[in-house]
């Protein structure tokens, strides 16, 4: 997303990094072009010298806490934030009423693609929020960042982050659905590759490329996961709590949700939510790893 802000974004300025760990900004600037960014040490600097603010965490507590330390930096007025973290819809709603106390503008956009989406410049914003804020980011999303926007204006910043935790019931089941399909096509003599020769030619696209690091072993031998364990089953308790709040039923989700618990057991954190794939096998009485 910063690659793609320095390179298309048209920037009047070069784009300021700050991250809680100063080396992962370190190495995020090495990748940009020569001069197009600068490091903040502290999350003040980066926001005191800045109109626009993006941030994205890794989960509810870790905004909270940002937003906490936002909160307290002097002269915020008029600025505006942007979250792209992926979050409860009701921490949306906390952080919106904490800028807004501070007469700061806030936009929620959650996005939706892999880490090489991201880098090709291919996610899916979905923003909401005031209309007025929301056109000042849109200039950076598509043909950007994006390359789809799904515009919210003038709806609750929730509603942004509800889409995005039901959006990623959708990945699970599917990754849920292709375990299970690809487990019966071993036992039962179809086979993998035919199974996968039916994925390709009925559903391309995302189905395929999740068969195809099944099928390859990818789920179980890469060292960073792109949709961690941990981080999946977030989003599945996230999907799970909206769910009982509303009165509804999210049964694939729960199923799935088990057999993450199974891959946080054999892999920890390095898991991968395609190592689904090796707890479906392994409750079928096949190895882990194929």
């Amino acid at each position: 997303m910063c690659k793609n802000l320095v390179e298309k974004g048209h920037l009047s300025r070069p784009l300021i990094i700050s991250n809680r760990t100063l080396q992962r900004a370190k190495d995020l600037q090495s990748t940009l072009p020569f001069n197009k960014s600068t490091i903040a040490q502290t999350i003040t600097d980066a926001v005191s010298n800045s109109d626009i603010i993006f941030t994205c965490l890794s989960d509810d507590a870790a905004i909270q806490e940002t937003v906490s330390t936002l909160s307290k930096i002097p002269n915020i007025k008029g600025k505006l934030f942007v979250d792209c973290s992926t979050v409860h819809p009701n921490t949306t709603k906390a952080i919106a009423e904490s800028f807004a106390t501070h007469d700061a503008e806030f936009v929620a956009c959650p996005v939706f693609g892999a880490p090489a989406m991201a880098d090709a410049g291919q996610l899916i914003c979905v923003l909401a929020g005031p209309r007025e804020s929301v056109e000042k980011v849109l200039p950076y999303c598509k043909g950007v960042m994006s390359r789809a926007n799904i515009d919210f204006s003038d709806q609750p910043h929730g509603k942004a982050t509800l889409l995005k935790i039901i959006g990623n019931t959708f990945i699970l089941n599917m990754v849920e659905t292709l375990s299970e399909g690809h487990v019966l096509a071993e036992k039962s003599g179809l086979g993998n590759g035919n199974l996968h020769q039916f994925i390709e030619t009925m559903f391309p696209g995302p189905y395929t490329a999740y068969s195809g690091r099944m099928i390859g072993g990818d789920y179980h031998r890469r060292e960073q996961p792109l949709f961690g364990v941990d981080l999946a089953r977030k989003d599945a308790k996230h999907a799970l709590d909206l769910a009982e709040a509303s009165g509804a039923k999210m049964r694939d989700v729960k199923v799935a949700d088990g057999h993450l618990v199974d891959v946080q057991k054999h892999m920890g954190s390095k898991g991968d939510i395609t190592g689904i794939y090796g707890a479906v096998r392994r409750e079928s009485g096949l190895k882990f790893e194929n």
